[in-house]
């Protein structure tokens, strides 16, 4: 059976870098390339020799570049925070729930930017109302709707040489019109889109269900946001169902809980500290505090489109990477790394001293 084999994306873009100029030295077809990742050319259909050349470009066996079984996907990122904690899953439903000006739309808008990078075409639905931040969004969008009609026909013409995802609002969940695009789009044999669901209103932090069946919900912070820490989303109070898949790697989870319970342990501290007015934790509690507080400080992720503004540049940190890293960190692999070291970088410095800082 073929129509269970998957390109193993992370490793080849995690080996190849620049896919598209490597595919166009190697003889290869940059769009037939970025189909296979994007998923619009089964594996199964792909010619021999293109993915021969592909694992030659990538410096690994066949069996490698090529995924069995029927597991869901991870569409990959780049941003640490997603990436280890709240995973986009391929095909699914991404709920985001802050209130307005915690970055909402600073994250969905870089995540356009980043997709339009591997070979997604961005559609956005846009809301009744204008709110700040949403002309970044339609600037990095391939296509702005305003009706259930032009999404539809916008998913269907990006369908013909990529993949879409696609932003929508809440209210069009609440008024039914993204379930009537769901029903089209399903009779049109569309079945692999990946939707962002946001709220500009912010009354969906107030709603215990507030979109519904979610694949990721990526909770942003109040205290994240008013310290700057952005992006803004909780990594303890986000989930995502592809962690639970019996098929994912069983280490991501493991890591994922592990800093779960460290930043939780964490924050009971910091509060602690807070209202006890005390100086210092406990000297038990020493080493999970600094390195909880290192690994609150290495989710902190400059983004490309905030370069103007934070004059620092953006960065994609592979979710391999992304994963190992905040092992170390919650292992004690970086205990002799001064904390603040870690704010706003990509991924950990390659050389990490001995001994710790306190």
């Amino acid at each position: 059976m073929t129509d269970n084999l998957t390109l193993n994306v992370a490793l080849l873009r995690r080996k190849v870098p620049n896919l598209t100029a490597a595919a166009k030295e190697a003889g290869l077809r940059p769009a037939t390339v970025s189909n296979l990742c994007t998923g619009k050319i089964p594996v199964g259909r792909a010619e021999v020799r293109t993915l021969v050349s592909l694992a030659e470009l990538a410096g690994c066996r066949l069996d490698d570049l090529i995924i069995r079984g029927g597991q869901t996907k991870m569409l990959e990122t780049g941003i640490k925070v997603i990436d280890v904690f709240a995973p986009v899953v391929r095909g699914g439903t991404v709920g985001l729930v802050a209130k307005p000006g915690m970055g909402q739309l600073v994250v969905l808008a870089e995540l356009f930017l980043r997709l339009k990078q591997t070979g997604f075409t961005p559609v956005f639905w846009r809301p009744a109302r204008d709110v700040v931040g949403m002309e970044e969004v339609i600037s990095e969008a391939a296509a702005v709707c305003d009706s259930c009609e032009e999404c539809f026909q916008a998913i269907l013409q990006a369908e013909e040489h990529g993949t879409a995802v696609l932003a929508a609002d809440r209210s069009y969940v609440l008024f039914g019109e993204l379930g009537k695009l769901r029903s089209m789009l399903a009779e049109a044999r569309v079945t692999d889109l990946t939707v962002f669901l946001i709220d500009v209103s912010g009354v969906a932090t107030e709603e215990i269900v507030p979109y519904g069946p979610l694949d990721t919900l990526w909770q942003f912070d109040f205290v994240l946001s008013s310290k700057r820490y952005y992006p803004a989303i909780d990594p303890v109070a986000s989930t995502a169902t592809l962690l639970e898949d019996a098929h994912f790697e069983n280490r991501h989870f493991t890591v994922q809980q592990k800093a779960k319970k460290l930043l939780r342990r964490y924050r009971e501290l910091a509060q602690w500290l807070e209202a006890s007015e005390q100086a210092a934790v406990p000297p038990e509690e020493t080493e999970t505090f600094v390195r909880g507080r290192r690994l609150e400080l290495y989710l902190t992720q400059p983004f490309y489109i905030a370069e103007p503004v934070t004059k620092l540049a953006g960065v994609w940190v592979n979710a391999a990477d992304s994963l190992e890293h905040v092992s170390r960190i919650v292992e004690g692999k970086t205990d002799g790394l001064d904390p603040q070291l870690l704010f706003y970088i990509g991924g950990l410095p390659d050389t990490v001293p001995t001994g710790e800082m306190g």
